[in-house]
């Protein structure tokens, strides 16, 4: 029988003899010493009259007491007639096959096709809502009534859309799920069939104003707004370039070229929520507000930095704060509601839709969205500063506003 003092010898002894030495305990349990100083458990076996064999760990990481247990244990197995190597790689396996295993694979692919504000919820959907719960089991074990409880839970506690953005998340883990073959397509179509069984969303748009007398009177309010220097340029600048309020606040200089012929923003792709790099020609009128501002943070990595010094960007709740001070709440008008007013006027101003889209960085796919970028960039330019002047009307309150059309 083995002792510590033992198995330090058989160390040693190795070392000297400058080959593998083996030394034996009770029940099978080994102990192989190499030259390197290594030590190595095994237990050896014997199963439907074959000789077979499993590692138990290293020592003195798996100290003694608890390689005898892992040997018991084992033990047992082979007396009910059952491998433990076998057991072992299906354990192992069942493990690589588990939701929280696959869900966080899939989390790493999603770092390169999302934005880093969708990926953060994603996970922490995840993590907070589903994988507390059924993380640890196989997924070809979860049953659609087991995952409708995961989700219950959510909704009973009055988060109806949390609910289904979760199980919108869950529909995608399983469909990796399926794509790399952990589960059979009955159980990968299973997730998507619960939509219907929770209760509906209240579905509520971003506030926007989009009748042009009224957003006038916006555009009016936003020259009054009394303020720090880079909230009251972020503020002027946001109905301009309608682009969405993260990538506003984010701005960088080094991503500006104002001294071009046709000056422009090129937003790199791992700010956009789409992951596409981003161009958005600026009006003179654009440029002008960011020349204005350059007096005060050139010296900043961003147009806009947060005020609390450091480098870091402006609050992502400045430009509702601002709008809110200036009497738009967020059943009125929000940060985002910017692109729907453009979107909305430009519409009616009569503007290629895909023009439109395009600006708006929505997700466009295939061949047209190749053609898209190619051509209609000419398009957007023009567009944009149609759209720079659009807003000067508007703001000098012209009732004829609504007649403008796009040029020729």
């Amino acid at each position: 029988m083995l002792t510590d003092t033992a198995i330090k010898a058989g160390i040693r002894a190795a070392k000297v003899a400058g080959k593998p030495l083996k030394r034996y305990d009770t029940k099978g349990l080994v102990i192989l010493c190499k030259p390197n100083g290594a030590a190595l458990w095994r237990f050896k076996y014997i199963l439907h009259n074959a000789e077979k064999g499993i590692s138990l760990g290293q020592y003195p990481d798996v100290p003694l007491t608890l390689a005898r247990d892992r040997r018991d244990d084992a033990r047992k197995l082979v007396a009910d007639g059952k491998d433990p190597s076998a057991e072992r790689k299906a354990e192992k396996i069942a493990k690589s096959h588990s939701v929280e295993s696959i869900a966080r694979e899939w989390l790493v692919l999603q770092e390169a096709s999302v934005s880093a504000g969708t990926l953060r919820r994603d996970r922490r959907r995840l993590e907070t809502f589903v994988l507390p719960y059924i993380g640890k089991r196989p997924i070809t074990t979860v049953t659609a009534p087991e995952l409708l409880e995961v989700l219950r839970r959510i909704e009973n506690r009055g988060h109806r859309e949390t609910a289904h953005r979760t199980l919108s998340v869950c529909v995608r883990v399983w469909a990796y799920a399926l794509a790399t073959g952990r589960v059979e397509r009955n159980t990968g179509n299973m997730v998507s069939d619960l939509e219907d069984t929770l209760k509906p969303t209240v579905v509520t748009n971003m506030a926007a104003i989009t009748d042009p007398r009224k957003f006038g009177e916006l555009l009016n309010a936003i020259d009054g707004y009394v303020g720090t220097p880079t909230v009251c340029a972020a503020l002027r600048l946001i109905p301009l370039l309608f682009a969405r309020p993260g990538e506003i606040r984010r701005m960088e200089w080094a991503e500006l070229d104002l001294d071009a012929e046709h000056p422009v923003w090129r937003i790199p792709k791992e700010k956009t929520k789409m992951r596409d790099a981003h161009v958005v020609p600026l009006a003179s009128q654009a440029v002008a507000i960011l020349r204005e501002i350059a007096l005060h943070t050139a010296n900043s990595k961003f147009v806009f930095p947060s005020a609390r010094g450091g480098n870091r960007p402006m609050s992502e709740n400045a430009i509702n704060v601002a709008l809110k001070n200036l009497g738009f709440d967020g059943g009125t008008h929000v940060a985002h509601g910017f692109r729907s007013s453009a979107s909305t006027m430009l519409n009616e101003l009569g503007w290629n839709a895909d023009v439109i889209e395009m600006q708006l960085a929505h997700k466009q796919r295939g061949v047209r969205a190749v053609y898209n970028r190619s051509v209609l960039m000419p398009e957007r330019r023009k567009m944009m500063l149609a759209w720079a002047d659009h807003c000067d009307v508007l703001r000098s309150g012209d009732r004829k506003v609504v007649a403008i059309k796009r040029h020729a």
